[in-house]
């Protein structure tokens, strides 16, 4: 099974991500755990590029850029762990691409970006994902005193398209994405994951 989480950065999606895999593999099962981009050689090289603040990257290069660093990690990794009958949890998977790139940044539409992610993907979909929703201010106060990277230094009005890109998304896909507080302590947040996710499987 895939599972991938979502969020604003700054929303503690990498936190439950990690919560999660944690306590599916205190359960006995064998779980892997990416992050995008990177969680591969290439992609994590195609990281290093994307969020460089000193490197100006055109928004559709952006967007090819991130996808090409997912195909490279569906191919390398993922497919390979869920063919072995691992669970895969992902920090981001595609709809990070239709919050930033397509919200964030106004490129394509839902039904354009929806197939060019079955191209990139091999038609692979996560079976849940949980989106984790923040207001900014809380985000921005969470990464306060970080130095922020060439994505996180796109603004409020930015994060704030990407935040309502999300809610629209899951609004869309209720079946698969599950909207969660974020504003919720970190341990509460998880018990709602586990609870949800052991209902869905």
């Amino acid at each position: 099974m895939l599972i991938s989480f979502e969020g604003i950065d700054g929303s503690g999606k990498s936190t439950q991500a990690r919560l999660l895999a944690d306590a599916l593999a205190a359960r006995g099962q064998q779980v892997r755990r990416v992050r995008e981009p990177g969680g591969a050689d290439l992609p994590e090289r195609v990281r290093t590029l994307l969020l460089d603040p000193a490197l100006a990257i055109a928004d559709r290069a952006e967007l090819l850029l991130f996808s090409a660093a997912r195909a490279q990690l569906v191919e390398e990794v993922i497919r390979p762990a869920l063919a072995s009958g691992e669970t895969v949890i992902a920090d981001r998977f595609y709809d990070s691409t239709t919050a930033y790139q397509g919200g964030g940044r106004g490129l394509a539409d839902e039904a354009w970006l929806d197939a060019f992610h079955g191209f990139v993907t091999g038609g692979l979909a996560p079976a849940r994902t949980y989106c984790i929703d923040v207001p900014l201010a809380v985000a921005s106060r969470r990464r306060a005193g970080e130095q922020a990277d060439r994505m996180e230094a796109s603004g409020d009005a930015f994060y704030q398209r990407v935040r309502m890109a999300y809610l629209a998304l899951a609004a869309r896909q209720p079946k698969r994405i599950v909207v969660l507080d974020g504003t919720l302590s970190p341990e509460a947040l998880h018990e709602q994951i586990l609870a949800d996710l052991d209902a869905f499987a």
